[in-house]
């Protein structure tokens, strides 16, 4: 079914590209224009510039800002499409374009294009864009947007579903209408339900809930993305710090930042930028070369650490055997460690209390593992060597390698996360790098103390 709608959606662009080749403008808007927001801009993107520039022609700014609107914002070519256009009519564009999203796309231009478009723009709209620009990447104020829709409270029903009638085309959401005083501050929200089914001539004051939640202009998106989470808002209003209703926060958007932040945790995890998967190999290769090249270094000191213990290994061979098994179980354990401490820290609960609640699960986790797992590898080790005490040392090595790994992956990324810093930065592939370190470290110290039972 799916493979249908793909190829039916398949013919539909090369049906549209077929009439913009042969200039058949009102065959090419009838069909284009039916479509999807978001099939138009994947129609936008599959055409060449040549073609692009005919498109130019035929939509207006406005139809163009609509389909802009569901493009992603971070595209490395969203600078180059705008390039393309003539610059009034990239203005243009903007100004039609819901103010949040069109932030974000002068966000990824130069500030000479930015202020080539902003100075182009009419005044009101151009001052609208720059405020929202003057708040912090990632902060509420970075992705709310200004079009809502906004009464007092002694206006009545009547007056309030007039006023949501005029301003509806403009609002990016009308389910949520705010309630503010004569001083712009929020007071209070009504749904759209309650003004339909509420008498035409009731108080808004009467009918109105006061218990509205809010967010501040600075507020992480994360944290915004988490009352979205938690209250299974379609918007939340958005106030500066003398609580004046500045803008509100669209689940639309919401969703985006939840992508994000997802593919920036796993990012990190795998030191890598997972959404470059289409980059050219020398572009690929430059960006994961500095991970690994700072991650060879640590290595490096894993194997100094070896070599120091090459004399034991050299009356004891056996014990080579098992230097990969201890260190490559021990990273494992620590990554898994890593990805669940990543994702308790984006859980709401109090985080002193759990910081200390974590370390300790972990620590206790680690033991639980490490303990049946050194039961197995001993078990294994002493019917494979006939060797009981052999299998002895490389059981309690691996117990203690990855009870150290498993607090390391919970203990580190919660300790960057109190210090301010992003705790995905401590990514997997350092995580068991440092797990290799430690492993080789503990396994050597145990095995030394038991040489005599297992020299060649």
């Amino acid at each position: 079914m799916e493979e249908t709608l793909e190829q039916e959606l398949q013919n539909r662009f090369e049906r549209l590209k077929e009439e913009l080749l042969a200039n058949e403008i009102q065959e090419f808007r009838n069909d284009f224009l039916e479509m999807h927001y978001y099939e138009q801009g994947q129609f936008y993107q599959s055409l060449t510039t040549e073609e692009r520039m005919m498109l130019y022609s035929l939509l207006s700014p406005k139809e163009m800002a609509d389909m802009f609107d569901v493009l992603e914002e971070d595209n490395d070519n969203m600078s180059d499409y705008l390039a393309e256009m003539r610059p009034s009519y990239a203005a243009n564009m903007l100004s039609e374009m819901y103010s949040d999203n069109a932030v974000d796309i002068l966000n990824t231009l130069d500030k000479k294009q930015m202020a080539m478009y902003l100075s182009l723009m009419e005044k009101e709209v151009a001052s609208e864009i720059r405020e929202l620009l003057h708040y912090e990447d990632e902060t509420a104020g970075s992705i709310m947007t200004t079009e809502y829709v906004s009464i007092v409270a002694n206006q009545t029903v009547r007056s309030a579903m007039y006023v949501l009638k005029s301003e509806a085309n403009v609002a990016e959401t009308i389910y949520y209408i705010y309630v503010v005083d004569a001083e712009d501050h929020l007071v209070g929200v009504i749904s759209l339900r309650d003004l339909i089914v509420n008498d035409d001539d009731a108080l808004i004051a009467d009918v109105m809930s006061e218990r509205v939640r809010s967010v501040h202009v600075g507020d992480d998106q994360e944290d915004v993305a988490q009352t979205f989470r938690d209250y299974d808002f379609l918007a939340l209003p958005v106030v500066d710090y003398e609580d004046h209703l500045v803008g509100i926060v669209t689940v639309d958007d919401i969703i985006d930042v939840i992508d994000d932040e997802a593919t920036a945790d796993y990012s990190g995890l795998a030191a890598v930028n997972v959404e470059e998967v289409d980059e050219n190999p020398l572009k690929a290769a430059s960006r994961r070369l500095p991970w690994l090249i700072a991650l060879l270094f640590l290595g490096m000191i894993t194997a100094t650490m070896i070599n120091r213990y090459e004399e034991l290994v050299s009356e004891a061979s056996i014990l080579a055997v098992f230097i990969s098994l201890i260190t490559g179980t021990a990273g494992n354990a620590g990554t898994q460690a890593l990805a669940v401490a990543v994702r308790r820290i984006a859980m709401p609960e109090d985080k002193d209390r759990r910081f200390l609640w974590t370390v300790i699960s972990e620590l206790i986790t680690g033991l639980i593992i490490g303990l049946i797992t050194g039961i197995v590898i001993f078990a294994l080790v002493a019917v494979w060597k006939h060797n009981p005490i052999l299998g002895f040392v490389i059981g309690i090595a691996m117990m203690c390698a990855i009870t150290v790994a498993n607090l390391a992956g919970t203990f580190i990324p919660m300790l960057m996360d109190k210090l301010g810093f992003d705790p995905a930065v401590a990514s997997g592939p350092f995580i068991s790098t440092l797990s290799d370190l430690t492993s080789v470290l503990i396994y050597f110290n145990i095995a030394s103390l038991f040489m005599q039972y297992f020299m060649k």
